[in-house]
């Protein structure tokens, strides 16, 4: 008899545990994908993969400041927006840094832009030999397939373009550097002249070539 007293108890457990472990799985596929920036908006992107992260993000958040967890290149992050200027979304990126202990990318869509695809990808110049930056910042840029946007990334950071992964993307790598205001301050160049770049930690960033030309 005891036997069968049991068995409810375990089997109510087992459901329990059953119903428990789809609910996660369809809380992880409900998470959508993350919106792109508007026309000249400055966008944080805080890499926060668990929900513990994104408690403390938004506890640490004033109430004022809309954020949605979202999908950014194959990360879990939470996009909060938009900024006017990159000066608010850098202060507001040191923040979160600071404070929260997570990293943030922010990414922008220039006022003017209008590229199309083209499936041709630009020529490297060197041998392969793919490796990982090390720590600090990349600021890259989506060339869309576009290799005739090699020249002019250059002549708008003044030297040499590489040519990177980042979320199993291509980019064209516009300044690796571990100066902050260096990083910014090309974002800031690069938007003025139309493209779409972004800043991100160069140590998730898989440099695929070191110079990239025509």
């Amino acid at each position: 008899m005891h036997r069968f007293q049991i068995l409810p108890s375990v089997l109510g457990l087992a459901i329990a545990l059953l119903i428990g472990g789809m609910s996660s799985v369809f809380a992880q596929q409900a998470i959508p994908l993350c919106q792109p920036p508007n026309a000249g908006e400055y966008l944080l992107l805080v890499v926060s993969p668990t929900a513990n992260n994104q408690k403390q993000l938004r506890s640490a958040l004033p109430p004022e400041l809309k954020t949605i967890t979202c999908k950014y290149l194959n990360e879990t992050v939470t996009r909060v927006g938009g900024f006017n200027k990159i000066d608010d979304a850098n202060r507001w990126a040191r923040y979160v840094s600071n404070i929260v202990g997570l990293s943030a990318i922010i990414t922008t869509r220039p006022t003017t832009a209008d590229v199309q695809p083209q499936p041709q990808p630009p020529q490297q110049t060197v041998n392969y030999n793919p490796q990982a930056l090390g720590e600090g910042y990349a600021v890259l840029v989506d060339y869309y397939n576009r290799p005739e946007l090699v020249n002019s990334v250059q002549q708008v950071v003044g030297g040499n373009v590489g040519f990177v992964s980042y979320g199993q993307r291509p980019y064209l790598l516009a300044v690796y550097t571990t100066n902050q205001s260096e990083a910014y301050n090309t974002l800031q160049k690069l938007n003025d002249r139309g493209f779409v770049a972004s800043i991100v930690n160069s140590r998730k960033v898989i440099l695929l070539r070191s110079t990239v030309r025509l």
